[in-house]
């Protein structure tokens, strides 16, 4: 016993040794580790509309996203590869994602020239392909973005032709590299554009209604509200089905990016494919959906077409849209949260727009007690019509429309006698949100900012009528390399294996599944 006592006290010995030894390589070697990863981060920046930048950097911190700040319009921070390519796919309130390149100052076109002549292009562009220039521009010096888009485009080609005498086109419509320069006053940012076409631009969009609300947005105004599922939703103005979509995309924690026909970055020189499909594949946090999500309009046009779109993105076991006004709502049967973007009488003529308002604020009092609801609107007049005190008000900027969007925390009798009940009018996040020093304006006149067009251009969701989309030649969509059954809303499979060729059907995804490529069926967007 005293010879197995001592044998076992040394093997005890030597365990703690070799656990002291490695505790040892650890320490020496951590410091060095965490600069060797540090290293392959590098900054990126992610566009979004005035507004959703605090939703959008709660989604980066989600996704493992260093050094986070937010900006104008914009939150830059630093990840790596994967996570610019997860920004890409995952993010819901992103319009594109950049990686600098270069940071300089120019007093003049000519030191935009030079300073963009001096990066290696090599690195970035192949002699046999195709480039395109973006450009905004906020200087007194350079007061037309193209002329800089311009003298980006003419130092890249000079620097080319010097070096090989040849030189890479320039293509608009589909370029293989994208580049995007931003100028504030004599500071001057070139970006290479991961995204391609607007990250707004889901894919599953098959028909437009006039005005419709932009996906981004959409998807940025749920998020505000902290809605993960939980309730079942309602849109009784559900236009084109926007809001319906993204709700369920949020629900189901599904990626955006995946109904994507393609990113720039996929033709970018240093692409891993094989890292690109593994993030593309993977559903492990896609999550069950136990509720449901309706959707009403009073245009049977805009039903037909919010049921087409539901269908494109295979959501339909999860949203139902039914024909109904507003004026005839009445109070649903489970606990529910109502989104919705009533008419601003801009685009869309109402011929009793203050009426309407009315309506609705007479609805939420008597039909939906006991829920919450949001309201984004424009005209503070309308606003008023409502009739009923919001707990919070946020700015949003719905194209270049300065908007408000507003909740509404309906319950029924006195509120004292809701708050005495355990109810809650206002969280504690909304009470300091509330109380931020200029957020609001006593008597706060909501007009159009003509200066901030510019930039909210390709998100001006007002520029759009209803069309059904010319059919094109179907590109095929990303096929996943493994085989791997993934759930439609509430458990009707459809195969990602991509093997055989299957078109859509009833609840299921709307993939077309061609071998030996991965893309969405759809070729248009808009």
């Amino acid at each position: 016993m005293i010879a197995q006592s001592y044998k076992k006290d040394s093997e005890n010995q030597r365990k703690i040794q070799i656990s002291l030894v490695f505790c040892s390589v650890c320490t020496t070697f951590a410091p060095y580790l965490y600069i060797y990863i540090m290293a392959q981060q590098f900054e990126i920046i992610a566009k979004t509309f005035m507004g959703l930048e605090p939703v959008l950097a709660k989604e980066l911190a989600q996704l493992g996203a260093n050094d986070v700040q937010v900006g104008r319009r914009m939150v830059s921070f630093k990840g790596d590869k994967e996570l610019l390519y997860r920004a890409n796919f995952q993010l819901h309130t992103a319009i594109r994602i950049l990686k600098p390149i270069k940071h300089f100052r120019a007093l003049s076109a000519d030191d935009v020239y030079e300073g963009v002549k001096d990066i290696d292009w090599s690195e970035y562009i192949a002699n046999d392909k195709t480039f395109a220039v973006d450009s905004v521009v906020f200087s007194e010096e350079f007061r037309h973005s193209k002329f800089v888009a311009y003298k980006v485009k003419d130092a890249i080609v000079d620097q080319f032709r010097e070096r090989t005498g040849k030189r890479p086109n320039i293509s608009i419509t589909n370029p293989d590299i994208r580049l995007h320069i931003h100028i504030a006053e004599d500071q001057c940012t070139l970006c290479l554009d991961s995204s391609g076409e607007s990250l707004h631009r889901r894919g599953y969009r098959q028909e437009s209604v006039e005005a419709p609300l932009n996906e981004v947005l959409a998807a940025g105004m749920i998020l505000m509200t902290g809605w993960q599922g939980e309730t079942d939703f309602i849109d009784p103005m559900c236009g084109s089905g926007t809001l319906l979509i993204e709700a369920a995309l949020i629900a189901r924690n599904m990626a955006p990016g995946l109904f994507r026909k393609e990113f720039a970055f996929e033709k970018w020189p240093d692409f891993d494919a094989d890292l690109f499909d593994k993030i593309y594949n993977d559903d492990s946090q896609e999550r069950e959906f136990n509720h449901h999500i309706y959707g009403y309009d009073v245009d049977i046009k805009a039903v037909n077409t919010a049921r087409l779109n539901a269908k494109a993105a295979g959501l339909t076991s999860d949203i139902t849209v039914e024909e109904r006004d507003f004026k005839d709502f009445t109070q649903p049967k489970n606990k529910s949260i109502m989104v919705t973007n009533p008419p601003y009488g801009e685009r869309i003529s109402t011929p009793d727009l203050l009426g309407t308002y009315k309506m609705i604020g007479e609805r939420l009092k008597h039909q939906f007690t006991g829920n919450e609801a949001w309201i984004l609107s424009y005209r503070e007049e309308c606003f008023a019509q409502i009739g009923l005190k919001p707990s919070i008000k946020i700015p949003v900027f719905n194209g270049s429309l300065e908007c408000e969007f507003r909740k509404y925390q309906m319950f029924d009798g006195k509120m004292s006698v809701f708050r005495e009940e355990g109810g809650v009018v206002k969280t504690e996040e909304e009470k300091r949100q509330m109380a931020e020093k200029r957020r609001f304006k006593q008597n706060r006149e909501f007009k159009k900012r003509l200066d901030e067009e510019q930039e909210n251009a390709e998100a001006d969701i007002r520029s759009f009528k209803f069309r059904s989309l010319e059919r094109k030649e179907a590109k095929p969509y990303r096929e996943p390399r493994d085989s791997r059954d993934s759930r439609d809303s509430k458990g009707s499979k459809y195969s990602r294996d991509g093997r055989d060729s299957k078109k859509f059907n009833k609840g299921s995804r709307g993939f077309d599944k061609r071998k030996n490529n991965r893309r969405f069926d759809n070729n248009d967007e808009d």
